[in-house]
């Protein structure tokens, strides 16, 4: 993973790249994201179904919190993530979920405790 702040990835690229970010300013939010053809709910769980499975961690803690603020729950995108596991492959799916309760924190939620538990078991071995 690089060393640029990633918590507003079109920021981090705005001064290298600032013909890219217009274009995402113009065209992505705008066009695509605001499409009827999904809801940004939807769009938010295939972007970071899109982003685990390609591999592009960078991105993804903006885009978590984007789906928790479109209506995704922590329980959504925990089975989001153990279902990629099955298509994106494993390392995919445990980095994921490592980012995603850094970047979510420990917010309770249905399944959290299970979650805390897998966990406390996995350090115990």
């Amino acid at each position: 993973m690089s060393h640029a702040d990633f918590s507003s990835p079109r920021e981090a690229a705005r001064a290298f790249t600032p013909k890219l970010s217009a274009f995402v300013d113009d065209t992505l939010y705008p066009r695509i994201w605001n499409d009827p053809a999904l809801s940004p709910r939807e769009r938010s769980l295939v972007t970071v179904a899109a982003l685990i499975a390609s591999g592009h961690l960078d991105e993804l803690p903006s885009h978590l919190r984007r789906a928790v603020q479109n209506g995704v729950t922590r329980e959504e995108l925990s089975a989001v993530i153990t279902h990629l596991a099955f298509y994106a492959g494993f390392p995919a799916a445990i980095s994921a979920s490592a980012l995603a309760q850094a970047t979510l924190g420990a917010q309770t939620e249905t399944g959290d405790a299970a979650v805390d538990s897998s966990t406390k078991q996995e350090g115990s071995k």
